[in-house]
């Protein structure tokens, strides 16, 4: 049964991120673009709360990529860019979203893991079926983009500790 005509025009304002991947040149790019304002307008919220809305984002955006790839009779097409705006929320989880240079690194992180895809991100996003296969590649390069602008703050590059300040230190 075919979801009904509303239905399928939510899930695809969803999954495009408010038409943004209809945008002719680099929709990723400009999906990844809103993350960032919504990084920065989330800048206030406890770790847990925003993790939770990470959470949100990528389940209604997992269904929404499903609804909409099914009414156009595609799969994860160039235009669903819900998901890189979850995967983008996920990397910067952890830096100080109330400052402009670390959404920035953390921007230029994601849009490199999204591109190339490293192991394991292609796997997921060749092997992995559906919405939850168009959202899980962004998300693991939202968590490996994470886990190396954390694990760079630490040990290759301690100056960017004032640069990439992150919650966990400060609330421990």
């Amino acid at each position: 049964m075919e979801p009904r005509p509303w239905i399928v025009r939510l899930a695809r304002l969803i999954a495009t991120a408010l038409g943004l991947g209809y945008l002719p040149w680099a929709p990723g790019t400009w999906g990844t673009a809103l993350g960032v304002g919504l990084a920065f307008a989330l800048a206030g919220l406890p770790l847990g709360a925003y993790l939770a809305l990470v959470v949100l984002v990528a389940l209604v955006g997992s269904w929404a990529a499903t609804v909409a790839d099914r009414s156009w009779g595609t799969h994860d097409t160039g235009r669903i860019v819900i998901d890189e705006v979850a995967g983008y929320l996920l990397t910067v989880a952890l830096l100080d979203r109330a400052r402009w240079a670390p959404l920035l690194v953390g921007f230029l992180v994601f849009r490199l893991l999204d591109i190339l895809k490293p192991p394991p991100i292609r796997w997921l996003d060749r092997r992995v079926p559906g919405g939850l296969g168009v959202m899980l590649d962004d998300l693991a390069a939202g968590l490996l983009g994470a886990a190396l602008l954390l694990l760079a703050q630490r040990t290759v590059a301690p100056w960017l500790g004032s640069l990439l300040r992150e919650e966990v230190l400060r609330a421990g």
